[in-house]
């Protein structure tokens, strides 16, 4: 009897968007062969998507670093041949269809969801391990011991069991993201964390199509060495599956292994009705610190003591923290900051002159919040940013800076704000010093649409016309600036009259004790005058 079911070459799984806004599935084969007839990968989550594209990419590094777009076996070993064959690749506008279906069909065997020896991204001996059910599987109902989902999209026997299809895309997502709740075996192991994608700030660019988005992701070369990466090594080609759990590795030397990495030995539960569930042991695992292997993550710098040298690791995303406010640290490489690697091959991309005609990138995070000790999900968060592709080189060098110097404006002037609240509320007769962030953030909601849309526009044209970018700064901060003034005239209307009379409050400035007035008046006042003092206006 073939114990052999649900192969992912031929079934369809994978959720895409067509250009009117239809959701439909398709097998891991149509979607490579199809991505340019595709808008996007349209998943139940964003984290879900980013599991499914880090599989095709995988995928696509291994394809492409051995078979030239004819077929023939030609392995990538210089940049400049890594860069031809994207190129080539690119200006065709649709990825290669002899070279895919060669090698999938040559691996097809190590791509069935359901098999006695080597179901697809599992292992028979996780059978052992912390037993979960559907609802857990499934990332838009997942329960934690103290935390259900009020509103969800399944109930009753739908939370019981997946299909076939939701299995599959369910289990990359749960490979990538699972949570620190599933218990080892044996004592004394060492804990693994997360998942690798939930120690990311993941971050990746998306193009007009699903070919755009694969091709800017397909980073073919180490940009900071410009040398290739090791030979493609994807996890479906091993020799053999590994069962130990909680096995610490080397970080991986090339990308498809990377993009494969086993965080978790899952088992999938089969019955007639659908998936029931799974059993999960922790996997393999590295250290994050200096993993710049990694190209889809934000990082940040660590100073540890002694005379070890400043180090970087992938920072997590701010769930409170629009992406525009990290806009300097995403483009802005020295000393003190890493850039993305993706981020660095797409402006290696446009130096080469690869992309001209692509005048706007977006680039889109996707990452989850954890919460206890990353014991459980609390959140699925994703943003996006959109600017000029000339922004990446050096052309763009002086309005980055602009950039960079707004949004610190944009920080103290949310301070301002924040402040203006603390004095109102004093005003008021209200000293329980209650947090007044609220404040911060609504200025950060209120301008959040705007600097958008103004970084949107930014168009670098080198460093000759200095009146364009005098008048963009300045039509930003005249903005920025009576977006805040309506703002701090609202809060000092709903201080009340309390406020308006004001009080005499006895307070230690400046290691002094005196007495200081406070009505809205004269806080707003000052809040006015320091906002023009912010804005330079």
């Amino acid at each position: 009897m073939d114990d052999k079911k649900f192969n992912l070459l031929d079934e369809p799984w994978i959720c895409v968007m067509k250009e009117n806004g239809e959701v439909k599935e398709l097998s891991l084969m149509d979607v490579l062969l199809h991505a340019h007839q595709y808008r996007r990968l349209a998943g139940e989550l964003p984290t879900q998507d980013v599991a499914v594209l880090r599989l095709l990419l995988a995928v696509l590094q291994t394809v492409v670093y051995r078979y030239d777009t004819d077929g023939n076996e030609d392995e990538l070993v210089e940049t400049e041949d890594a860069y031809e064959r994207w190129k080539e690749i690119w200006n065709d506008g649709k990825l290669p269809d002899k070279p895919i279906q060669e090698y999938l069909t040559k691996w097809k065997a190590r791509f069935y969801l359901y098999d006695s020896d080597r179901p697809f991204y599992q292992v028979p001996k996780a059978a052992i391990g912390t037993e979960c059910k559907a609802a857990k599987l499934n990332g838009e109902i997942s329960e934690s011991s103290n935390k259900l989902r009020l509103f969800s999209n399944r109930a009753g026997k739908e939370k019981e069991f997946l299909s076939n299809s939701e299995a599959a895309r369910w289990l990359l997502y749960l490979n990538g993201y699972d949570d620190t709740s599933a218990k080892p075996k044996e004592k004394g192991l060492p804990s693994p964390g997360t998942g690798w994608l939930g120690k990311l700030g993941l971050i990746y660019a998306d193009g007009n199509n699903l070919f755009e988005t694969l091709m800017l992701n397909l980073v073919l070369v180490n940009i900071s060495d410009k040398e290739c990466w090791d030979s493609p090594k994807p996890v479906w080609e091993a020799e053999t599956v590994k069962g130990a759990e909680r096995t610490e590795i080397a970080v991986p030397s090339n990308q498809a292994e990377l993009l494969t990495v086993q965080s978790r030995r899952i088992l999938l539960k089969k019955e007639e009705q659908g998936v029931s569930g799974y059993y999960v042991l922790g996997g393999d695992f590295f250290p994050k610190e200096a993993a710049y292997m990694e190209q889809m993550t934000v990082w940040k710098r660590y100073e540890p003591k002694g005379n070890a040298a400043p180090y970087y690791q992938p920072r997590r995303h701010l769930p409170e923290k629009q992406m525009w406010r990290d806009f300097s640290n995403l483009v802005i490489s020295d000393q003190e900051n890493r850039t993305p690697g993706v981020l660095e091959w797409v402006a290696w991309l446009k130096d080469k002159k690869m992309i001209d005609k692509k005048k706007i990138i977006c680039f889109k995070t996707a990452s989850v919040q954890y919460g206890d000790k990353d014991f459980f999900v609390k959140d699925v968060l994703g943003d996006y940013l959109e600017f000029h592709t000339d922004l990446l080189t050096a052309n763009g060098k002086k309005l980055v800076r602009i950039i960079r110097e707004e949004i610190e404006k944009c920080e103290k002037a949310a301070n301002i704000v924040k402040h203006l609240i603390e004095d109102l509320k004093k005003a008021a007769g209200d000293c329980s010093g209650e947090k007044t962030q609220y404040g911060k953030e609504e200025y950060f909601y209120q301008i959040d649409i705007p600097f958008r849309s103004w970084l949107k526009e930014l168009n670098p044209i080198g460093e000759s016309d200095s009146d364009y970018y005098e008048n963009v700064r300045s039509e930003w901060r005249i903005q920025a600036y009576r977006i805040a003034e309506k703002l701090g005239m609202n809060y000092v209307e709903q201080a009340g009259d309390k406020a308006f009379v004001g009080r005499e409050i006895q307070e230690k400035k400046d290691g002094v004790e005196r007495k200081v007035y406070y009505s809205s008046s004269s806080a707003f006042n000052i809040f006015k005058w320091s906002l023009k003092k912010c804005f330079e206006l």
